[in-house]
């Protein structure tokens, strides 16, 4: 299959391995931001074939594990108002709150529906007008464009039983936030090819020139990440910061415009908190005064729910690249995907969820 058979060829994955082990002379640790890029990367081996003094780490890029305990809290407390229809992504279902999780209210009564599109959520408003309909709009610059244009065209009809539960968050912000820290051990990013697909991979270049790191846009496949890798390190080695792009199949400096239009007249900048992290300033879309009608957290008056995280959870150090999943106390222990601890154990881009699944149950 073109653009997906060629970048699994063992060939040319073993080809690109050998290369970073010959241009890796020092040690290097490199984060990838996406949780999917982590699962391909465990799922392929990829952590356990690089040359030992070549490290991955693992980023916030998980849309699910960034999401904050208060918005799953607050989702559960709409859940449970009469004649509401909660509407979410399935992987949203399973993040456990302090006592329970949205399978477990739909399990209780709840009307929670899983949709895979906010335009599947805008026609089940339309088809229950005597229902409030809450679709739980979450994730990074990926689902912002659906999430804005469902509220635009919410708007556009004049639907008044649909509104949005927002956590939208951005990347940028999130390196800033890493690279500033006084205990960061970040050196280079693999930044996520989707969200570069959408928001193209100029807004990465004050930050790369800000903090004297390069930044590498990277695919999925094992021949994407490792050629993404090797771009890295060559960077590194030579001493370079700046933006390369190992995704240009799919990704452009400029992104979608279009896509960036709908997000931009619908959503505005604010602070966000970041589960497991706390706030990182201007890292969130929150929607626009004209459009805040469809703000659910004001509309069902939720937003003083500010519950408290589990402290044996070590999820925001992992996100943060401090510590490996398996360097937690309560890895494969207290916190499993069937007892979990935090959203990081149940998301499918979870980096714990990876490492249980993939048996890296020690450290290295």
């Amino acid at each position: 299959m073109k653009f997906i058979d060629e970048y699994r060829d063992p060939a040319r994955a073993r080809a690109l391995l050998d290369r970073i082990r010959q241009v890796a002379r020092h040690d290097w640790t490199i984060m990838e931001i996406c949780g999917g890029q982590t699962h391909s990367i465990l799922r392929n081996g990829i952590d356990q074939l690089l040359p030992p003094n070549v490290q991955l780490v693992h980023g916030p890029g998980c849309p699910v594990c960034v999401t904050p305990l208060e918005t799953i809290e607050r989702a559960l407390a709409i859940a449970a108002m009469p004649n509401t229809i909660l509407t979410s992504f399935g992987d949203m279902l399973r993040v456990p709150g302090n006592s329970k999780d949205l399978f477990m209210a739909r399990s209780e009564g709840a009307d929670v529906r899983v949709v895979f599109s906010p335009l599947e959520a805008l026609q089940i408003a339309r088809d229950n007008p005597s229902k409030e309909v809450v679709f739980l709009a979450v994730g990074f610059e990926t689902t912002a464009p659906a999430n804005a244009m469902a509220v635009h065209q919410a708007a556009r009809e004049g639907l008044s039983n649909f509104s949005e539960l927002v956590s939208q968050v951005m990347v940028p912000p999130a390196m800033r936030a890493i690279l500033s820290s006084p205990d960061n051990r970040v050196q280079g990013f693999l930044a996520a090819g989707h969200v570069c697909a959408i928001m193209g991979y100029e807004e990465y270049e004050p930050v790369a020139a800000e903090f004297g790191v390069p930044i590498v846009p990277a695919g999925f496949e094992p021949v994407d990440l490792l050629d993404a890798i090797l771009k890295t390190v060559e960077l590194l080695e030579a001493g370079r910061s700046g933006v390369v792009n190992a995704y240009g199949r799919v990704v452009s400096r400029e992104g979608n415009p279009e896509a960036r239009r709908v997000m931009q007249e619908v959503f505005e900048v604010a602070d966000r908190p970041w589960r497991g992290i706390g706030v990182i300033p201007q890292s969130g879309l929150v929607l626009r005064r004209e459009y805040e009608r469809f703000d659910a957290e004001k509309r069902f008056d939720v937003g003083h729910i500010a519950p408290q995280e589990s402290p044996l959870c070590k999820s925001g150090e992992v996100l943060q690249g401090h510590l490996k999943p398996s360097d937690c106390p309560a890895f494969a222990r207290e916190c499993t995907p069937q007892t979990p601890l935090g959203a990081t154990m149940v998301s499918s881009e979870g980096a714990c969820a990876a490492y249980y699944r993939y048996h890296r149950n020690v450290s290295s």
